[in-house]
């Protein structure tokens, strides 16, 4: 075969050129298939939180690190708060951040290492509490010495409550309790017993106010005291004008809300115990307090009669009694002096009443008075004899004017059998033309009237 019968071709490779925006598409495909659900272990650093809620971090080891965000939905959910230094391991899914090209881990969960996220978060929200002053014994309110009205934030099923209540009565009948029922843990119970404490610090009819308020629970595991553990619960508790008691668990269990209460209980129980003394403790209080008071006062009796004794030996009481002498005396001349002033002021007084008595009798004022009264009665019988003849006078002088007047009086004229006749209107008819026939008129006659109708007018 010649070699002119061979020909041979070289084809050139094909290029195949990816936009920026496509490749880095394809690879976060490709990484989102192949770690779709891992787990990274690592330290956390250069921590950030947005403000959106989402949270910014790196995981690093002695070589490498890798970017990491926590979105708000998965953030919510975590029990600690990330910081830098903490070492932490991390489940989600691997991606690639396209405007920059960058891959990261997409974290869902997160957990530290070497202890429970409740517990690093227990701690660290009572240091961050503690730094702002929330445990501070000089905030811690006194418990009242006699609370009237006790109210228990508990759940009202179980033993706690029965207990509580029977160690109450037994110790106190006429105790007023108050159970507002909240659940004690699962999600919601903290806002539960966040109400509870508004509850009484609200005055009737929306609330109803108490002396004291008594938190309580069983015991149980972290997860199950989570609830009092809360921030929320604890800044709330804080604010309480109320002294607040936190009873729960048992006598190990410690939660954020015993460092924040005014006191802790170890347990329900013990709470229902210190919150008020027995009838019999106050009895037996009161009895050594008097008891210690008589004691006292007896000391102190017997200390000043000692003193008193040892001062009226010395010269001190020899000094008093020369002062008490000499106050005496002058209170002897003092008085003296006062009645001897009270005479002479009397003398002084009888003299110018003398005087004017003199004055009085010179002037005879009696004598003036008998010859006014004599002048008067004289008087007096002169003018009632002058108004009687002057009486008798116009008298006689108005008994013509009488007669006169009488018998010109129009009854007297009635008296001769004449009369007065009135039209229907009342006014005196002088012409018989003023009348009509048929017409009612009236006749006035010396006794009595006559109502008559007209007949018939004779002119």
């Amino acid at each position: 075969m010649e070699p002119s019968q061979f020909q041979l071709s070289f084809a050139a490779p094909e290029r195949r050129i990816f936009k920026v925006s496509e490749l880095s598409k394809r690879v976060r495909e490709r990484l989102e298939t192949e770690f779709a659900d891992i787990w990274v272990e690592g330290e956390i650093s250069n921590y950030r939180p947005a403000p959106s809620g989402h949270l910014y971090f790196t995981l690093k080891d002695e070589s490498a690190q890798l970017r990491c965000v926590c979105f708000k939905t998965s953030a919510r959910l975590l029990k600690f708060r990330p910081e830098d230094g903490l070492q932490v391991t991390a489940r989600g899914r691997i991606s690639v951040y396209e405007a920059r090209g960058e891959y990261q881990l997409y974290v869902e969960l997160l957990e530290p290492r070497g202890v429970g996220a409740l517990q690093l978060a227990f701690e660290q929200l009572k240091k961050q509490l503690a730094f702002e002053g929330l445990f501070a014994v000089e905030r811690k309110k006194p418990l009242p010495r006699f609370p009237r009205r006790i109210g228990i934030i508990t759940s009202p099923r179980g033993a706690v409550v029965q207990d509580m209540i029977r160690i109450l009565e037994r110790r106190h009948k006429n105790l007023h309790l108050l159970v507002y029922p909240v659940r004690v843990q699962g999600e919601g119970a903290a806002e539960e017993i966040i109400n509870g404490l508004r509850h009484f610090h609200t005055a009737p009819p929306k609330g109803t106010a108490v002396d004291v308020i008594i938190i309580a629970r069983g015991g149980g595991s972290l997860e199950d005291l989570w609830a009092f553990n809360e921030e929320k619960l604890a800044r709330a508790i804080s604010k309480c004008t109320i002294p607040i008691i936190s009873a729960v668990g048992h006598e190990t269990d410690f939660t954020i809300a015993d460092f924040v209460a005014d006191l802790r209980a170890p347990t329900p129980s013990a709470a229902a115990e210190l919150v008020i003394e027995t009838a019999e403790q106050i009895e037996q209080r009161l009895a050594a307090y008097e008891s210690n008071m008589r004691r006292a006062i007896q000391f102190q009796l017997l200390q000043r009669r000692q003193e008193l004794t040892e001062w009226m030996a010395g010269r001190g009481f020899q000094t008093l009694r020369a002062v008490v002498e000499q106050a005496a005396q002058r209170a002897d001349e003092a008085t003296a002096q006062l009645t001897e002033a009270a005479l002479l002021a009397l003398r002084n007084a009888r003299r110018r009443w003398e005087r004017h008595d003199a004055v009085l009798q010179h002037m005879d004022l009696r004598g003036r008075q008998q010859r006014a009264r004599l002048q008067l009665g004289q008087l007096s019988g002169e003018m009632g004899q002058h108004m009687r003849m002057l009486l008798g006078a116009r008298r006689r002088s108005l008994g013509p004017l009488l007669a006169q007047l009488d018998s010109l009086s129009p009854r007297r004229i009635l008296e001769r059998g004449y009369a007065i006749a009135f039209d229907a209107n009342g006014k005196i008819l002088k012409d018989a033309a003023q009348s009509g026939e048929g017409q009612p008129i009236t006749v006035q006659l010396a006794r009595g009237r006559l109502a008559v109708n007209v007949n018939k007018i004779i002119p």
